[in-house]
């Protein structure tokens, strides 16, 4: 790594809340069960509308780091990807420079966040 500074953008409109981030940053790390490097979150199922013709309804899952997380910096050192980004099913994860996860976060719009360690 430079020293530009890396970070994570999550897309969490498109997590399909599958945990396959969890699995791969606790084996890549070697946490144990109550040890969590990214930890997802799930918001809802929320509705909006009570009318039952045009009920609308928010759930939301949203991959959150801890402070274990260190974006795989052993990993990035070597080339890779952090290991949730590689596993990402729903392809919600992005990793990259602070100044072009900004400019992908404007182009996406909406329910994204940037991680920074």
């Amino acid at each position: 790594m430079s020293t530009e500074r890396y970070g994570l953008l999550i897309n969490y409109e498109f997590c399909t809340g599958c945990h396959t981030c969890e699995v791969a940053c606790r084996k890549e790390k070697g946490l144990g069960r109550d040890k969590w490097g990214i930890k997802l979150t799930q918001i809802g199922p929320i509705e909006f509308n009570s009318d039952p013709m045009s009920r609308k309804w928010e759930w939301n899952f949203i991959p959150v780091p801890t402070d274990y997380c260190n974006l795989c910096k052993e990993r990035v050192i070597a080339g890779k990807k952090p290991t949730c980004v590689h596993h990402c099913l729903a392809q919600c994860m992005e990793f990259d420079t602070l100044e072009n996860l900004v400019i992908r976060a404007k182009e996406i719009g909406r329910k994204t966040t940037i991680y920074l360690p």
